[in-house]
């Protein structure tokens, strides 16, 4: 859930090849684009066909360019990656605009999605000023390069990337230096800020040249309804989950305060940020230590297993094939092997965020990981071939049907696979050597909670702030003031207070990556929603009926045939179709989470019952 894709369209601003070269138009595009002005289905026609192959001839140069700006980020990638920024998103944008010169007139239905689909291919809508277009690809590629170049270095002169500051935040167990690393990172935003708030500008304007509102409704425009009912499923969605959440949330402040005193952890207020465990408190998991029963026990020790079996970062990703494979998927090309970065180089700075790449749309595909040999990883190294897996079944559709049902379908089709990292899976790839007994189900739901259930309010701050931020409900004047107030109100966790609060000098927003890499969230929301949705559906057509947390689809035909049945439908159909087609639903549905995390939740209750819940 809180990893990326890589497809150019769907992620503008990345980088670019020296193969690039500007937009040269024929002499016969050049003849046809007036008449493709006109409304009538023939010129509507004639639109797509030159979209298509235009962008997926810019999308494929541009991917690559891409490739190159995140894994050698200097001064020369990040020039080059403005060009090819800005070479796909003017042709993008000037295709929107002549997609919505048909927006009243009556279509075929396969027509009218794929002009919906222009208008809406862009989650970075330039405006189509020339010199605009430019400098808003400059920025995005600045944004991130900001981003990937990021570190904290301390008075004495000593520096450490975000990779060092993660381990301290998961290791360390003083609120002191605890409060050192997260603040340190956060030294990284205050020169994002004037950027960033030129950058909303420009997309704001690209966006109304488009027919919406602000860069936030056209995001929201993007899930086949319109932007204020998405707005309003996300909600509902929220409250279906609210409950499990706030009990998790009662318990785990509960323990923390009893390991750092009431004075650092108050009754009744929220927590503060830097004792989670995580540089964004968006997962618990690594205080598991700190807040378990004194009885749990996962029975096993998934990252002592790995490390004894001397398993290396290729072999973490052969474990990830080989689930895919035994589902009926055929192998990874052999160019993945030899163009995926799975180690992180010593030599260069590079963006080490975990994504998966559909370079070409022909079959390369790769992912690029700083894989680190633990559990966690094992698991994101699933996710990921997932969006791998997505990327190669659609292959086939039309350009512009190339991608997932809607983008929370990309994450939640990986999240579901990691969810049958199991036990029982761990013993049929021969690294248990039996299953632990239900005795020790309750410390792995815990486990899972701290990660899956605390990200569920952070999903659905990032763009609930973004889009007070395009709307002009949040203005620069109070970036952090409404970053935090989003947080407190959704996920009940605050800024740490001491030494100073966090006021408008710091720009705390963009020191979480899809901030300044300009990737919307609300997919991973969702993706956190659906992959027990979908989880569920394939373990009841798998035949399986224990609890469902206990479920594998390892080695299950049947369940890798619906599978494949919904991944190849790619954008085809509106999203509910390919739910249905997966699920037999039509409506994301959170019960699946519930019924999921029940066990857990009964106990909550329980532990909980005298405490002061809430914040």
């Amino acid at each position: 859930m809180r990893f990326i894709h890589h497809r150019f369209p769907l992620l503008i601003g990345l980088g670019v090849l020296a193969l690039y070269r500007p937009i040269v138009l024929t002499a016969q595009e050049h003849e046809q684009a007036p008449q493709d002005h006109q409304p009538t289905v023939a010129g509507a026609m004639a639109l797509v066909e030159r979209a298509e192959r235009e962008l997926e001839r810019l999308s494929a140069r541009a991917s690559r360019a891409a490739w190159v700006q995140s894994n050698f980020i200097t001064h020369d990638t990040e020039t080059m990656a403005a060009e090819a920024s800005e070479a796909y998103t003017a042709a993008a944008v000037r295709f929107g605009k002549e997609a919505a010169l048909f927006d009243e007139f009556d279509l075929p239905r396969d027509l009218r999605r794929k002009l919906t689909l222009l208008k809406l291919a862009l989650t970075m809508p330039a405006p189509s000023d020339p010199d605009l277009t430019a400098e808003t690809a400059r920025l995005a590629t600045t944004l991130e390069g900001m981003y990937g170049r990021g570190e904290y270095c301390a008075p004495d002169g000593t520096c450490l990337d975000i990779a060092e500051l993660m381990r301290i935040m998961s290791d360390s167990r003083s609120a002191d230096t605890l409060l050192v690393a997260w603040e340190g990172w956060r030294t990284i935003g205050p020169p994002m800020r004037d950027l960033y708030t030129r950058f909303v500008e420009l997309m704001n304007q690209g966006a109304r040249e488009l027919g919406f509102a602000d860069a936030g409704e056209m995001w929201r425009s993007n899930y086949d309804m319109d932007a204020r009912s998405f707005a309003a499923e996300v909600d509902r969605l929220w409250e279906q989950v609210k409950p499990l959440y706030d009990g998790l949330h009662c318990y785990v402040r509960d323990k923390l305060q009893t390991v750092y005193g009431e004075e650092i952890v108050p009754s009744g207020k929220p927590i503060p940020a830097h004792l989670l465990g995580n540089l964004w408190a968006q997962d618990w998991s690594n205080v598991f230590d700190l807040v378990a029963p004194g009885d749990a026990d996962a029975g096993y020790d998934l990252t002592r297993i790995l490390r004894e079996k001397e398993t290396d970062a290729v072999e973490m990703v052969r474990y990830g094939e080989r689930f895919f494979t035994s589902l009926g998927f055929a192998t990874l090309p052999e160019t993945f092997w030899e163009r995926s970065l799975f180690t992180q180089p010593r030599d260069r700075d590079l963006v080490c965020h975990a994504s998966a790449w559909d370079v070409d749309d022909s079959n390369d595909i790769r992912i690029k990981m700083c894989i680190e040999i633990n559990a966690t990883d094992f698991e994101t190294i699933h996710h990921e071939l997932g969006h791998n897996f997505y990327q190669r079944a659609y292959g086939g559709q039309p350009y512009l049907y190339r991608g997932s049902a809607n983008d929370g379908f990309h994450e939640a089709l990986g999240d579901a696979v990691a969810l049958s990292v199991t036990p029982s899976y761990l013993v049929r790839v021969g690294l248990l050597d039996r299953e632990p007994s239900s005795a020790n189900d309750l410390a792995i739901l815990l486990r899972s909670a701290l990660s899956k259930i605390a990200f569920l309010p952070f999903g659905v701050v990032v763009d609930q702030w973004r889009w007070q931020v395009f709307s002009g409900e949040i203005t620069p004047a109070n970036y952090n003031t409404g970053w935090w107030a989003l947080r407190q109100k959704y996920q009940g966790v605050a800024a740490p207070s001491a030494p100073s609060p966090r006021g408008e000098e710091y720009f705390d927003p963009g020191a979480k990556y899809h901030v300044p890499g300009n990737t919307p969230y609300a997919r991973y929301f969702l993706a956190a929603i659906l992959q027990f949705q979908f989880h569920r559906a394939l373990c009841a057509v798998a035949g399986y009926e224990g609890p469902l947390h206990r479920c594998s689809i390892y080695q299950n035909a049947e369940a890798g045939r619906r599978l494949q049945a919904m991944m190849a439908m790619g954008l085809s159909r509106p999203w509910p179709d390919a739910l249905h087609a997966l699920t037999g639903q039509r409506e994301m549905d959170a019960t699946a989470i519930v019924d999921y995390y029940r066990p857990l939740k009964v106990w909550l209750d329980e532990e909980n019952r005298g405490r002061s819940c809430g914040w």
